[in-house]
């Protein structure tokens, strides 16, 4: 067989056998390229499927036309939450126009800030997004009063900066002073490093702290409180961010005047047991144990019962210590196991998936009113991934998250609440679908003296949906705390 010639689209069959395979052609028979694909052909074995463009002589070789490899080339082009992936850039490349850069320890930390000084000159880049306008709370634009203290402002999970964009402005009213938002690494325009050759620079006895670890966000935070050149600083965290926020205050609770936890993804334990229910528990064990004694004493049989028993429940408890070691050992391999299969390139992939299938329709279910999330908010949350290396930096910090969850060189946090002697305000929206607004009010009960605020109608984000109402609350509390004490305040949680 001297080779297929393609005469458009149609094929003559020279011979009355394909050479590749035994199925019968008619010779001289001509198809249409069509049939040719779909029809008998197909049912060669070696049979490829050319472009209609497409000649093939008998050297076997093919040309191409510009066409075709171009809409090949679209075709291709992959996905992800609407970003395109095939042109993934530096997040340097991505910046806004009043976006900043700092490096720490490595790695590119974006990051903006506002004070109350530089907002008349903002007022172009405010009529240039109409959607995204800032409204001064009248509360706060109305009163002579401001708190005089910067404040850092810290994002939960899958969000950025962008997040703070609307009360960046109002909070600067309310400070009287510099608002300063930055992107964990892992999120936003933070610089995506790879974290096996980071943390491989260092030595045995000084090895870096994985970037995407929450110990250096910790850092990070308390490294822009030195930026700030302020002695005291309003610390704000929202959802995950909360957990930062109240790491960094057991870090450094001198530098933290005052925390705002807005929707805190912090596991609230139930409340505890009142002090006096304590020592009426107390003195009953006490009792119990003085008669327990007296009858001991008083009859031996009692006495060698008692202490077979002691011997039952001795080693009923070696049974149980033995077991939750047993338990402990297999959860601890496991979450091994999760790490490395996140960091594979399975792993990689699978967050892929999760991200384009979930992403936005998790922003939208973050919201009360779903049809608030519109375009513009969802290319704000979703504008991250269009920078490099993303996917593994996602990766890299769900598998830092399950080693800080692993990790037993502290206290769990939920132990360490009622050690928290700051002011604290806990905002929760009554329609929060992510982190339920009861874990809030368990959360002002686990702290003491905080404050509790629950907006109505409202989410999982109180500062885009209820801008005026956020703000107001924060200026209240501020004020409640170190302004006028005449001034109403916002009431403490209730027990």
């Amino acid at each position: 067989m001297s080779g297929i010639v393609f005469h458009q689209q149609q094929v003559v069959f020279p011979s009355h056998h394909c050479k590749c395979c035994s199925v019968p052609r008619i010779k001289g028979e001509r198809v249409g390229f069509p049939y040719l694909q779909h029809g008998y052909a197909a049912s060669c074995p070696k049979f490829v499927k050319l472009s209609p463009h497409a000649v093939v002589g008998g050297s076997g070789g093919a040309q191409y036309s510009e066409q075709w490899l171009d809409a090949r080339k679209k075709q291709k082009r992959e996905k992800i939450a609407g970003i395109d992936q095939d042109e993934l850039l530096d997040p340097l490349l991505l910046a806004d126009a009043d976006s900043c850069f700092c490096e720490f320890r490595g790695v590119q930390i974006h990051h903006k800030v506002y004070d109350a000084e530089s907002q008349s000159n903002d007022a172009e880049s405010q009529s240039n997004n109409s959607s995204q306008s800032h409204t001064i709370s009248q509360v706060a634009h109305n009163s002579s009063w401001k708190l005089g203290l910067p404040m850092i402002l810290l994002h939960g999970f899958g969000a950025s900066v962008y997040s703070w964009s609307r009360v960046m402005k109002p909070l600067t009213e309310v400070t009287g002073s510099k608002v300063l938002a930055f992107d964990r690494p892992a999120f936003g325009l933070t610089s995506r490093v790879d974290a096996s050759t980071y943390l491989s620079t260092g030595t045995n006895d000084a090895k870096p702290l994985n970037p995407y670890s929450l110990a250096f966000s910790v850092l990070a935070t308390l490294h822009f409180i030195d930026f700030l050149a302020s002695e005291k600083i309003v610390l704000v965290g929202h959802s995950a961010g909360s957990l930062v926020a109240v790491d960094s205050y057991f870090e450094a609770p001198e530098c933290i005047e005052a925390l705002i936890l807005i929707a805190p993804a912090i596991f609230a334990p139930n409340a505890a047991q009142k002090p006096g229910e304590q020592d009426k528990a107390g003195r009953e064990n006490q009792t119990e144990g003085e008669i327990s004694n007296s009858n001991m004493l008083a009859k031996p049989f009692i006495k060698i019962f008692e202490i077979l028993l002691k011997c039952i429940t001795c080693i009923t408890q070696a049974i149980v210590q033995m077991t939750k070691g047993m338990t402990d050992m297999l959860n601890l391999m496991y979450k091994r196991t999760l790490s490395a299969i996140l960091r594979s390139a399975f792993g990689v992939m699978l967050i892929r998936v999760i991200i384009d299938k979930f992403g936005r329709a998790a922003v939208r279910s973050a919201w009360h009113d779903p049809n608030q999330a519109t375009e513009h908010v969802l290319n704000g949350y979703t504008k991250p991934l269009r920078a490099k290396g993303w996917d593994k930096a996602l990766a890299e910090f769900t598998a830092a998250t399950l080693a800080n969850a692993q990790s037993e060189s502290k206290s769990p946090m939920s132990k360490r609440l009622s050690e928290i002697s700051c002011p604290v305000l806990i905002i929760t929206g009554d329609n929060d679908r992510i982190v339920p607004s009861w874990n809030a009010k368990r959360l002002s009960q686990a702290i003491p003296g905080s404050c509790l605020e629950v907006i109505k109608n409202c989410g999982h984000l109180p500062h885009e949906e209820k801008v005026d109402e956020f703000v107001s609350i924060v200026y209240k509390f501020l004020h409640g705390a170190f302004g006028d004490q005449k001034e109403p305040s916002l009431q403490g949680a209730v027990v």
